[in-house]
């Protein structure tokens, strides 16, 4: 099973999936450079001002490489690839799940079968009506395809009675699947990609949301333009958006001051109260689905030593660590849990706390009580996930633990970690679709596609009690599953939750409608520029 925690993974791979204000992400540029050709837009400027109608522009930090929705997980590429594809039902800025391309659903009452009916009038992008042929086309595609966000739940079938219905059966309950369901990867398609190639499908992607791609760098720039036959009558409002890639967040930052740009997605916690105050910007803000966190690979001689894990975790002042760097837009993290998601236990849970004489106690029971030299990987070019280090590397010397900080390019740092070829690294989880199993699937499951995040972390009754809370219905029972999770997890220490960053979007004060959500992603259906 391969799952992610985002959106994405952030920071090479993209929780995150995987994606926030700052937090310390250094997302991913990674895939093709090469430009894929369009047929171009002109007369674009910002703030609206255009030949072609209202433009909205939007600095990121990243590119959009892909629009396979069912081969990636980078926020680069999902929270364009959600522009575009729309699932049956989608989450809002609360987390609860709603009908979105299906106008309702039922469950039966052993939860396993789904049924759907479709909404009517639904067209794609090209004018072709969506029938329930395209959803179980979609659907089968993505059991097929082996990508890094596959439908976890055991999917005996998946038919189409008539072309509004879709059944999808499953083989034994999964308590997460609708929340599934709600992911960017499981947009609806054309069905057999309307007789194209994957390939040229995806350099021109035809789908229900509410833009389509007119323009299109890999390396560069993307330009939207409004899907003329969009469902929802009146949106979007805007004619065109635009993702303006600004990998430099000070640049960003003064091009959304001067107007050049109409909202900033990755704004920096220490830039967010300069926004706020300005005349002409403010900042739109809400709790996230990530957590940023320190891993210890468990295959590093030092780190398979739980007392050394336990040691660093006693070692290290989060509370403070948090406060230095999320300047009030970050909450300390107790658990591997995002906060915004349901059975978060970071109150309650009995966590390791800052105490530097039991942290020296726990060192001295290990196998090294004298200490030893190690390293920790950060990607380059962030400073905050420099910080980071530092607090961390001066944590480690109050107990006598020499950390090298390793900082390496975006593309190294992915490779390194997903090699295995490190000792400690920072890096941030995103969960895609607010269910819990979204993160516990991707750090916890030993055989899945990361290896527990790749710290080859392996626990028999973590392992059991994640199988666990996949199949209990929510309730007090599933609530006391994850309770005893985040527990083990809180002594065991495979990694170590840092804090939990809000989600932060600067913004003209000339916009409004603009829709921020907890996995880091916008919607920009009702965004109007006053």
């Amino acid at each position: 099973m391969k799952k992610i925690f985002t959106l994405l993974l952030i920071s090479g791979l993209a929780a995150g999936i995987f994606a926030g204000c700052s937090s310390g992400k250094a997302q991913e540029a990674a895939g093709s450079t090469d430009s894929i050709g369009s047929a171009g837009v002109s007369g674009e400027t910002s703030s609206g001002a255009s030949s072609g109608g209202k433009v909205f522009t939007y600095a990121r930090d990243s590119s959009t490489t892909s629009f396979d929705l069912h081969r990636e997980i980078t926020m680069n590429n999902a929270f364009a690839i959600d522009k575009v594809f729309e699932p049956l039902v989608i989450f809002d800025q609360d987390g609860n799940i709603t009908d979105w391309l299906a106008k309702d659903h039922s469950i039966s009452s052993d939860g396993l079968t789904y049924t759907f009916t479709l909404r009517d009038g639904v067209q794609f992008s090209d004018g072709t009506p969506m029938t329930a042929k395209d959803v179980v086309y979609s659907i089968n595609r993505h059991l097929s395809t082996d990508g890094p966000l596959p439908l976890q739940g055991e999917i005996s079938n998946v038919s189409a009675p008539d072309d509004h219905t879709v059944v999808i059966t499953l083989g034994s309950a999964y308590t997460p699947f609708l929340a599934e369901l709600a992911n960017f990867s499981n947009g609806i398609l054309p069905e057999n990609l309307e007789g194209k190639s994957e390939e040229d499908f995806f350099k021109n992607p035809v789908g229900t949301g509410p833009f389509a791609v007119s323009s299109w760098d890999p390396s560069g720039d993307l330009t939207f333009v409004k899907n003329e036959h969009y469902w929802r009558e009146g949106e979007p409002k805007i004619d065109k958006l635009v993702y303006k890639t600004v990998s430099d967040g000070n640049q960003a930052l003064n091009q959304l001051k001067a107007g050049e740009v109409d909202a900033v997605e990755s704004l920096s916690y220490a830039n967010a109260e300069a926004v706020n105050s300005a005349a002409d910007t403010r900042v739109l803000t809400s709790g996230s689905w990530n957590v940023e966190e320190l891993f210890f690979n468990t295959l590093d001689e030092h780190f398979s030593d739980v007392h050394v894990r336990q040691a660093l975790a006693q070692a290290i002042d989060r509370e403070n660590l948090t406060k230095a760097l999320t300047f009030g837009y970050g909450e300390t993290a107790n658990t591997i849990l995002p906060n915004a998601i349901r059975y978060n236990t970071s109150d309650t849970v009995n966590a390791l706390a800052f105490h530097t004489d039991a942290a020296k106690q726990e060192l001295s029971e290990s196998a090294y009580p004298d200490g030893f030299s190690t390293s920790i990987l950060i990607p380059s070019g962030n400073n905050t996930r420099l910080q980071e280090a530092q607090i961390i590397q001066a944590a480690g010397q109050s107990i006598g633990i020499t950390i090298q900080i390793d900082q390496q390019e975006t593309a190294a740092f992915r490779d390194s970690f997903m090699n295995l070829n490190y000792s400690m690294m920072i890096n941030s989880a995103t969960a895609d679709y607010p269910d819990a199993d979204s993160i516990f699937s991707f750090q916890v499951d030993p055989d899945g596609f990361s290896k527990c995040y790749w710290t080859s972390y392996h626990s028999d009754d973590a392992a059991a009690l994640w199988k666990e809370g996949q199949t209990e219905p929510d309730g007090d029972s599933r609530a006391k599953t994850y309770a005893d999770l985040q527990q083990l997890l809180a002594e065991d220490v495979p990694y170590l939750p840092l804090y939990y960053p809000n989600v932060c979007i600067g913004v003209r004060s000339n916009v409004s409608g603009l829709e921020v959500l907890p996995n880091g992603s916008a919607r920009f259906n009702d965004v109007t520029l006053n």
